[in-house]
């Protein structure tokens, strides 16, 4: 048992599967982090002549953000769990009720996955006799201890990576020149992103180069578009 423990230990080290829950979540709360911040900055800075409304709103952006984004993976995330639970409690009853259609049942999903059907009524039955729930819940329901929905792991990674991320342009609200600013939060948000992109993908083990790609031009888009709406509007923020 210890040794095959061992040996599924080094295959998820080998793997990045394992990290899809929570790397999605802070991935997408850092992105946020960067681009809501940076986006607000540079829409009010394009409108206006002074560092305090910019500090302002984007401090503002940064505390509701963070704290929507946590709330919203927590809700969102939470709801998947509870769906995991009803499926998990149907099938207890059903296994409860009908044993031998869940057994048929475990057997077919072997055999569509290449099995001969001797081999897989058999394989179906020994784990059946090891625990059936669990072969029913991994294998049927496609829920597994990698893929299972962790609400407060993802709120926190989620909160946590967007304020993180809205640090960065906030701190370049504080201290760059106010001549230009909106300049230098897009170049400055842009790096991060790019600098985000490729860990993410780094770490997920993808195309680094393609995340790069991606992200900055979205990024751009973004930004580009919010400090339109502020040279369109022109208000001059006191």
């Amino acid at each position: 048992m210890a040794e095959y423990q061992k040996g599924l230990d080094d295959y998820l080290d080998n793997h990045y599967i394992h990290r899809s829950n929570w790397l999605r979540a802070a991935v997408l709360g850092a992105n946020d982090g960067i681009l809501s911040t940076a986006s607000i900055a540079i829409g009010v800075a394009a409108a206006s002549d002074f560092r305090e409304p910019v500090i302002l709103a984007t401090l503002a952006g940064l505390v509701a953000g963070a704290l929507s984004m946590a709330a919203g993976e927590y809700v969102s995330v939470s709801s998947q769990t509870d769906v995991e639970k009803a499926d998990i409690e149907r099938e207890k009853l059903e296994l409860e009720e009908m044993p031998e259609v869940e057994l048929q049942r475990l057997a077919e999903i072997y055999e569509n996955r290449g099995l001969k059907k001797e081999t897989a009524l058999i394989v179906a039955r020994e784990l059946s006799e090891h625990d059936a729930l669990g072969a029913h819940i991994r294998d049927e329901l496609g829920i597994n201890e990698i893929s299972q929905a962790k609400p407060l792991q993802a709120a926190l990674a989620s909160g946590a990576a967007f304020t993180i991320g809205g640090l960065l342009p906030f701190l370049v609200t504080l201290f760059l020149p106010l001549k230009s600013l909106e300049y230098s939060l897009y170049g400055f948000a842009l790096l991060f992103l790019i600098i985000l992109g490729a860990l993410a993908a780094k770490t997920g083990g993808s195309s680094i180069g393609k995340a790069v790609l991606r992200i900055t031009f979205w990024g751009t888009v973004a930004m580009g578009l919010t400090a339109l709406v502020g040279y369109l509007f022109n208000v001059n923020v006191g």
